[in-house]
């Protein structure tokens, strides 16, 4: 296939992934007390960023958007309900007690444990949901890019 035949191209220098939450302000909590993120923007009324965004590196951005806006974007689409994922967030930790260290973090900022860490046959892991349901892995094996 030549280059004519492969359609435009396009460069994604920063992607946003966009999350419904139940509470603006426990959710903003979880994720800057919890996991250690820092919101981008300047506070709003309540205290909260508007738009809630989260850098988790240089190309990519975490949006917290409330259940109820999160519905026009999707159309006539359900907005899933607490818990029910529809993907899986994998957070990558220098070693085995790092991997614990996040799950326990989250655990005492709201979240809850999914899968203890532990010892999988790919390496070793473990899971938590934010305060929505949202599934968060993390592993000590470096994942394939």
């Amino acid at each position: 296939m030549n280059d004519l035949q492969k359609g435009p191209s396009m460069q994604l220098s920063r992607v946003i992934v966009s999350l419904p939450v139940a509470d603006r302000r426990a959710s903003f909590a979880f994720y800057r007390d919890g996991l250690g993120l820092d919101a981008i923007g300047e506070a709003a009324q309540d205290g909260v960023p508007e738009p809630l965004q989260f850098a988790l590196n240089d190309g990519l951005r975490l949006m917290l958007v409330p259940s109820g806006g999160f519905g026009w974007v999707i159309g006539g689409r359900e907005v899933a309900g607490r818990d029910q994922s529809e993907c899986v967030f994998s957070l990558h930790a220098d070693d085995e007690a790092a991997v614990a260290e996040v799950i326990e973090r989250a655990h005492r900022a709201g979240g809850s444990v999914v899968t203890p860490p532990g010892p999988q046959p790919w390496g070793y892991a473990g899971a938590f949901c934010d305060p929505d349901g949202h599934v968060w892995m993390v592993t000590s094996q470096t994942l394939p890019v």
